[in-house]
């Protein structure tokens, strides 16, 4: 936490309205998705930003000799910061300073799981997730009070296999547990 407080002093890594609710708002927030899927050892984190929830699941996986976390994050600075959470705390978290795109089309292995946590509606966070989901990855997905909304919208393009359950730190909060997803539609931009 110390490490994220001074570099939040040279760049906004999280809203600053967040800070004192750190613990609850950002680190067991994140946490949540580790029961979720227990026997996950190859996590991919779309739009890691501030390490939340990718970095803090490296960081609970810590003991697991197999485990490993892929965090891609495209802002060069934010990448640097990642690299320096991970190194500090010997996560075992690999960072890949790309678009996600780009990330998605190099990347040759499966995946557990792929996550992704304030980073797009649910139309184009599927979009984003897909070539991870299409090799067998679950997704979990930390959502707001809007996700009803997202979901009817994403029901548009996608038929999705999901499961939503309730978040243990916000009570308007989901995590969506995505299955399976397969292209019916194609997205607007």
């Amino acid at each position: 936490m110390d490490l994220l407080l001074e570099w939040q002093g040279k760049m906004n890594l999280v809203a600053p309205s967040t800070l004192p609710h750190l613990w609850t708002r950002h680190i067991a927030d994140s946490l949540q998705l580790v029961p979720l899927a227990p026997s996950a050892r190859t996590w991919v984190d779309l739009g890691s930003g501030a390490g939340f929830p990718g970095l803090v699941i490296a960081c609970a996986l810590a003991e697991q000799s197999d485990a490993a976390v892929h965090l891609v994050e495209s802002t060069g600075k934010k990448a640097n910061f990642l690299r320096e959470a991970a190194r500090r705390v010997n996560a075992p978290a690999f960072v890949h300073a790309q678009r996600i795109d780009e990330f998605a089309k190099s990347w040759t292995r499966s995946a557990d799981v792929v996550t992704a946590r304030a980073l797009a509606p649910v139309t184009r966070l599927l979009e984003h997730a897909f070539p991870f989901l299409q090799r067998g990855a679950h997704g979990l997905f930390l959502k707001g009070q809007d996700v009803e909304a997202e979901l009817t919208d994403a029901a548009k393009y996608w038929r999705i296999e999901i499961q939503s359950v309730p978040s243990v730190t916000d009570s308007r909060g989901r995590v969506l547990i995505v299955r399976r997803a397969q292209r019916i539609g194609k997205a607007k931009p």
